[in-house]
């Protein structure tokens, strides 16, 4: 049992990654991975999100009549993430206004819906929570592994706090302006899927 659970956490991060396997969630991965702290929060409202709404709804499994079973998760979800939206709002207002309406589209990450109807509407709840927190970091690991390396190479700083040192840009160094741009992110999220799939053939298949 325990194994099973510990694989419910870890497979995620990896072989089963919502981003690079399952290609979910990609629109807020390019939106908030300009800069860190963004990601960061983002990756938290979601694994928050996804690990509560898959505990909730397991709980509640055997009563939701079948007709209106998405409604009721869509109901779950939406309270989930007004919760969460307040709380940004209230303690993290500038990030909260960085990531503008993607808080709000939490709602319809497929992430979320698919975790509930694949496994939250067949397993019990603890499983059921630790497979919405393990979904929520692999998703959280890829937003932070892109914004790093469009902060870094775009801004030269990390968390605000400056990484390349001034001598290198008076010896002629220039920020990649192009790392903040949209279509870096769909690129970074490109080479991290070949890098893994170069190092998992099995996820070729997939």
């Amino acid at each position: 049992m325990a194994s099973k659970n510990l694989k419910l956490l870890i497979n995620p991060l990896n072989n089963e990654n919502p981003i690079t396997v399952q290609v979910l969630g990609i629109c807020s991965a390019l939106a908030v991975t300009v800069q860190v702290k963004p990601a960061l929060i983002m990756a938290l409202s979601v694994t928050v999100v996804t690990g509560f709404s898959n505990l909730i709804i397991a709980s509640l499994r055997n009563t939701i009549p079948p007709r209106i079973r998405i409604i009721v998760q869509l109901v779950v979800i939406a309270a989930l993430v007004i919760i969460v939206d307040q709380l940004l709002k209230a303690y993290v207002y500038d990030v909260s206004k960085k990531l503008s309406v993607f808080v709000g589209l939490i709602i319809t990450n497929c992430i979320l819906m698919g975790r509930l109807e694949a496994f939250a509407m067949a397993n019990k709840p603890w499983e059921s929570f630790l497979d919405g927190i393990g979904n929520g970091f692999g998703y959280g690991m890829i937003l932070v592994v892109v914004s790093v390396l469009r902060e870094l190479f775009g801004s030269g700083s990390l968390l605000g706090f400056q990484l390349i040192p001034q001598s290198f840009y008076e010896a002629g160094y220039k920020d990649n302006g192009m790392m903040i741009l949209p279509p870096m992110a769909l690129i970074t999220v490109g080479i991290i899927i070949w890098i893994q799939r170069t190092k998992n053939r099995k996820l070729i298949e997939k």
